[in-house]
């Protein structure tokens, strides 16, 4: 059975071995600065991987790198981007794909995004891959062609079907590409190549039993899946754009490699596009993620912290499109700061001996949207009602025990913190603290000002504030709280 998602997670998630999940999801193509829409299943299958790990599972998360040496993507031909901008730059391609790497990990590091259990290197594989071909050869669903080796797609379709997942009908596509055959070195061009013969241009190549060459995008995750997560695991993850045709091709290599399709529960998180349209170099919409964190691209308006980032793709379902825009982001960034402002608050609420507030279905809510298929939306709206509930405490509004404000405090640590993986402390930056002092500075210069009656004074410090983005309130005891409108 092909499941397209987590849907109704614990009735129907059941790992293969007891207290233990399998867990791959793939990762970058390890060539030019990450853009927004990287950073989207990054942080997906990272609330996942938290999530599981909370409920108790152990998680062997192997998040793959395609480095170099592959076809780029479904091509059948042409050099891969590492290996020609290092020949261009007379770079080693291990010095370019380290540069990448390294600022990919920076990336993720400033999301909070965990690192995987596991980070296995495609060009790490090559022998598993060559072995892993040669048993799919073996069961007769591949062929060489010219040095080439190719999967026999219409063999395989007619035993097993391909394109279940996608819900592709291969048998439409090979009638309206019959009269192509023939015309290049594969028998039907819905084939996909296993092995590569090298061109002379092609400077990472390896020996094998078919000719100096390389292995097909697809076969790296077939391979390292089966290594590390054996012939049968629970999740497989990735890009929605993933699914055709890559994980198609995949579940084809493991049934013929194995007989049986390795993956229980696929998921695939959808696109973050900008006015309709997928991110992307070509559509000159490409922004990195080092821009947003900056602000320096010619399409924002302002530079956008990580934490805001996060929170920005949380908000909406990961099966759901995501549209770019100044104002979504600017939007985010208000409602993350008042989740943040909601948690400063409850960190100084004072108990009471009894309690007109109910906190105790918060919780239950927000184990209900996770299981039900990750719904990270609901989760942020459930913890909005608990920002509402500390906020009418705070204010004078409502009355809570020790203990609710105990449960407050978890539920908030848990979900938002530790499994949404929002940083808590400092508004998510330690750069902000700062900037923080320097307003809480200025308010105390106004009560100064005030208790000597410098009404002036205190006015202009107040009105200044405002007109910048402060909303500053004057609190009972004397003191004072601002936030950003």
């Amino acid at each position: 059975m092909i499941y397209n998602s987590m849907s109704r997670c614990k009735e129907l998630f059941k790992p293969l071995h007891p207290g233990t999940v399998g867990m791959y999801v793939c990762g970058p193509t390890v060539y030019g600065d990450g853009h927004l829409g990287h950073a989207r299943p990054a942080i997906t299958f990272d609330v996942l991987y938290r999530y599981l790990m909370h409920l108790g599972y152990k998680v062997r998360y192997v998040r793959n790198i395609t480095d170099v040496g592959h076809l780029e993507h479904d091509a059948d031909d042409g050099e891969d981007k590492i290996a020609k901008k290092a020949r261009i730059e007379k770079l080693e391609p291990m010095e370019v794909v380290q540069h990448y790497l390294n600022r990919y990990h920076k990336a993720m590091d400033a999301l909070n995004v965990l690192p995987p259990s596991i980070e296995p290197h495609a060009s790490g594989h090559i022998i598993e891959q060559i072995e892993y071909i040669k048993k799919i050869l073996e069961a007769g669903y591949a062929y060489v062609s010219d040095g080439s080796v190719y999967f026999d797609v219409p063999k395989f379709n007619e035993k097993y079907g391909y394109g279940r997942l996608s819900g592709r009908n291969i048998d439409e596509l090979l009638a309206t590409t019959r009269d192509l055959d023939g015309q290049s070195e594969k028998r039907n061009p819905t084939d996909f190549a296993l092995w590569k013969k090298a061109a002379p241009e092609h400077i990472m190549h390896w020996p094998s039993p078919w000719s100096e060459g390389f292995p097909g995008w697809h076969l790296e995750c077939s391979t390292m899946g089966e290594k590390y997560l054996g012939t049968e695991f629970d999740i497989h993850g990735g890009g929605m754009d993933l699914k055709f045709p890559h994980h198609e091709c995949e579940i084809a290599q493991s049934v013929a490699h194995n007989g049986a399709q390795a993956v229980r529960y696929w998921m695939h998180n959808n696109m973050i596009t900008i006015n309709g349209q997928k991110m992307g170099k070509s559509l000159g919409n490409f922004i990195t993620l080092d821009e947003f964190f900056t602000g320096t691209h010619p399409k924002l308006t302002q530079a956008y912290s990580p934490m805001v980032i996060r929170f920005f793709i949380l908000q909406a379902h990961y099966r759901g499109t995501v549209d770019f825009s100044n104002e979504a982001l600017q939007g985010a960034e208000t409602a993350l700061r008042r989740m943040l402002d909601g948690w400063k608050r409850l960190q100084d609420l004072k108990p009471s001996a009894e309690s007109t507030v109910d906190v105790a279905s918060l919780r239950t809510r927000c184990y209900e949207a996770l299981d039900d298929d990750l719904n990270t939306p609901i989760v942020i709206a459930t913890l909005f009602d608990a920002c509402r509930i500390i906020n009418q405490i705070n204010d004078g509004n409502a009355k809570a025990t020790q203990a609710d404000i105990d449960e407050l405090r978890d539920i908030m640590q848990t979900f938002l913190g530790d499994i949404l993986g929002i940083r808590l402390e400092e508004g998510g930056a330690a750069s902000l603290k700062p900037y923080e002092e320097a307003v809480d500075l200025l308010l105390d210069m106004r009560r100064e000002a005030k208790a000597k009656k410098d009404w002036a004074t205190s006015d202009l410090i107040r009105d200044r504030l405002a007109a910048i983005g402060f909303s500053v309130k004057d609190t009972k005891d004397g003191g004072f709280e601002w936030s950003l409108k």
